[in-house]
């Protein structure tokens, strides 16, 4: 305990927490509590990965956890669906017109017609994926495919490795060459930048391969401007030298993979001159970049998601991620490759879940899987049944989703019974019929996998909740019992869900309990012996079906997207521009667009000077950015962040906050990545157009 400065009656107590937000670094915090309210919030020193410092985004959370605009109370729809106007009411009037429409539209249209939208707004197993999956499933409601954010890299991942494990973040620091390959490391995985550091002190050269210069390309000894969507052709590219030039490392190859002939002969269909034209980076540079990969040691990659969210992600993961088997670097700790480490988390997500519950819901069988990236076809051309209730909780489809003219168009439908359990009045709370008021990570019970280190973390309420708010897990428990559901597994308690998600036999988890971690806050997996690094894949172990990195390309080949600067050519002539919506480094998605300077910030494209200067618009231009799908008002900047033919427009904006009512998500189109079925924000054409000064 601490005293507070100034007032010596009060004592602060330090709370320990955990950053439920979609990030790797999965952060451990410090809360001091005067009994009243939350003074500081920090990063926890004796947390290995998030050590004492936190993002710009969570250092300013407790402004958020105190603001003015938080919801407290149920609300119900009062206006027009989008408009915005609702009325409180009672917890008890909210839980009788949820249970009472939620068992209408069962009655009438099939449980099939009731659906959960759901993502990372919170990483939180309890309040993300455990209650919420168990109340569904009893429903008999259709399943979501949860594919917005990561499901093409991690298929790509999985196909090649068989296990989404990677380089350990503190491996990092012992690296001589680190790529930083569609990763944004200092706004999206700040806490991996100290180890990179240390490697550069150390002498390690760091290299970023990203069609856009953000402040982790800025940073970097070399900035690879890649054309968007053609990752796939610059990893075939560089291994067309590196076995031409004999730099691969044969006896891994020969002991730890397979498939290695078909990768050698497609390879060599990618030389330098051809990988230029396809990548726009030069034939020289790929030459040297392939050289240096293979020869300086130890080599890490730092993949990220942003590579899979085009057209030809997927595989393109599924490419990056057998370089390292390539050049053998898996042996070495500070090498091999990292997307993801969240495979070692081995909890026992079926007991959490309980996808069992739907044999003993009225439908009697699994539910559809409806793809959360086609939202808008969910919620105006899918039948048999026909979506006639949606219970949107950690997600903003209205802002996020993409083809968004026809998301809303589907949340518009009168038809339509909607529940969103909200923080804030977002987007997609202004089409709600029943709003209800939901904790933040520092008010609930939750325990945290990370897919960038390996720890797993446990918090406890550090706040109370204000006014009304309920966590995700009570409200669904709620609503249950209000449906006259009296299923134990629905009814379970946080205690006992975590419980039943820490009973897994595997040695990563095996003895790890709730009270270890309710004492110690984070606990390191049991992936390698103590003070060991943790070396995934020195002598194979890869978990495909014969134990070995599967090089296996015989039926893959590169194929522009359909749009980009390669692509369609009747589309290409009306929207000649590749537009990119990277994340921003000050939210999380839309988590912090009632910000205004997250606002003023994602109400920006940026173009290069040639594409500006061919249209006559200058820096501060009010513009129209457009295609077949919609458009949208946004500021230009004229400036070098990409290259001519690409622009760039920072995601993602309320669509409340802008004049037009309408951001950048309205351009985005609901086609489906290659592998995966994820989204492909970055594969869109646009054109440019001043309108205003």
């Amino acid at each position: 305990m601490t005293t507070i400065p100034g007032n010596a009656t009060k004592i602060a107590e330090v709370h320990h927490s955990v950053c439920a937000l979609d990030c790797p670094d999965c952060c451990g915090l410090l809360v001091n509590f005067d009994g009243v309210k939350a003074s500081r919030l920090r990063g926890d020193p004796a947390h290995p990965i998030t050590k004492g410092f936190l993002c710009g985004k969570v250092a300013q959370y407790l402004e958020r956890e105190y603001s003015p605009d938080r919801l407290l109370y149920p609300q119900k729809r009062i206006g027009a669906k989008g408009e915005g106007r609702f009325a409180r009411i009672s917890w008890d009037e909210a839980l009788d017109e949820i249970a009472n429409n939620l068992s209408k539209v069962s009655r009438e249209y099939g449980p099939e017609s009731i659906l959960p939208y759901s993502y990372g707004g919170t990483l939180g197993f309890l309040n993300g994926a455990g209650g919420d999956r168990r109340f569904f499933h009893r429903l008999g409601a259709s399943r979501l495919d949860r594919t917005i954010c990561a499901s093409a890299g991690a298929a790509g991942l999985t196909a090649t490795l068989g296990l989404r494990y990677a380089t350990e973040p503190e491996q990092f620091a012992k690296s001589k060459l680190i790529i930083a390959w569609g990763a944004n490391v200092m706004g999206t995985n700040v806490h991996l930048w100290p180890f990179i550091l240390e490697a550069r002190r150390n002498g390690a050269k760091f290299y970023c391969i990203d069609p856009v210069q953000n402040r982790t390309g800025k940073l970097a000894d070399k900035h690879f401007a890649v054309y968007p969507g053609s990752d796939l052709a610059l990893a075939l590219g560089l291994m067309h030298v590196i076995f031409a030039e004999g730099l691969e490392d044969q006896e891994y190859l020969e002991q730890h993979t397979s498939g290695s002939q078909s990768l050698r002969r497609l390879a060599s269909e990618y030389p330098p001159e051809r990988t230029a034209a396809l990548t726009g980076i030069p034939a020289e540079e790929i030459i040297s970049l392939a050289r240096e990969y293979a020869t300086v040691r130890p080599a890490a990659i730092r993949v990220n998601y942003g590579v899979q969210r085009s057209e030809r992600g997927g595989n393109a993961v599924r490419v990056i991620a057998m370089l390292p088997a390539v050049i053998g670097s898996w042996r070495e700790a500070g090498g091999g490759l990292q997307l993801s480490t969240s495979h070692a988390f081995q909890l026992n997500r079926t007991a959490l879940e309980r996808p069992d519950l739907q044999l003993r819901s009225p439908l009697g069988r699994e539910a559809r899987l409806v793809n959360m990236s086609e939202l808008g076809k969910a919620l105006t051309t899918l039948d048999e049944p026909r979506v006639h209730a949606m219970v949107v909780y950690n997600s903003n489809p209205a802002t996020v989703a993409p083809n968004q003219n026809l998301v809303r168009q589907g949340l518009a439908r009168e038809d339509l019974f909607t529940v969103v359990l909200e923080q804030f009045q977002t987007d997609t709370a202004d089409f709600a019929d029943i709003v209800l008021p939901a904790t933040t990570f520092l008010e609930h019970t939750d325990i945290y996998f990370a897919y960038g280190h390996y720890y797993l973390q446990m918090a406890r309420p550090a706040l109370p909740a204000p006014g009304e708010a309920k966590p995700n897990t009570e409200v669904l428990r709620m609503i249950a019992q209000r449906m006259g559901i009296e299923d134990d597994a629905v009814l379970a308690t946080d205690d006992q869900m975590i419980r039943d998600l820490l009973d897994s036999d595997h040695p990563s988890i095996k003895g790890i309990t709730l009270e270890q971690l309710e004492r110690e806050h984070f606990v390191r997996l049991k992936v390698s012996a103590d003070g060991k690094p943790f070396l995934p894949f020195s002598d194979g172990g890869f978990g495909t079906a014969d134990g070995k990195c599967d090089l296996d390309v015989s039926s893959l080949d590169y194929v522009p997207p359909v749009e980009s600067r390669l692509g369609d050519e009747s589309l290409r002539a009306d929207y000649p521009l590749e537009l990119v919506s990277p994340k921003l480094d000050d939210t999380m998605n839309s988590t912090f667009g009632n910000r205004a300077s997250v606002d003023a910030q994602t109400a920006v494209v940026h173009l290069h000077p040639a594409d500006a200067a061919a249209r006559e618009i200058v820096s501060g231009n009010q513009v129209r950015v457009f295609n077949g799908r919609g458009s949208c008002l946004l500021r230009a900047e004229v400036d070098a962040v990409s290259r001519p033919g690409v622009a760039t427009a920072p995601s993602t904006r309320w669509n409340k906050r802008a004049a037009d009512g309408r951001n950048i998500n309205v351009l985005t189109s609901d086609r489906l990545t290659d592998i995966g079925g994820g989204a492909v924000f970055y594969s869109c054409l646009v054109q440019v157009e001043k309108c205003g000064d």
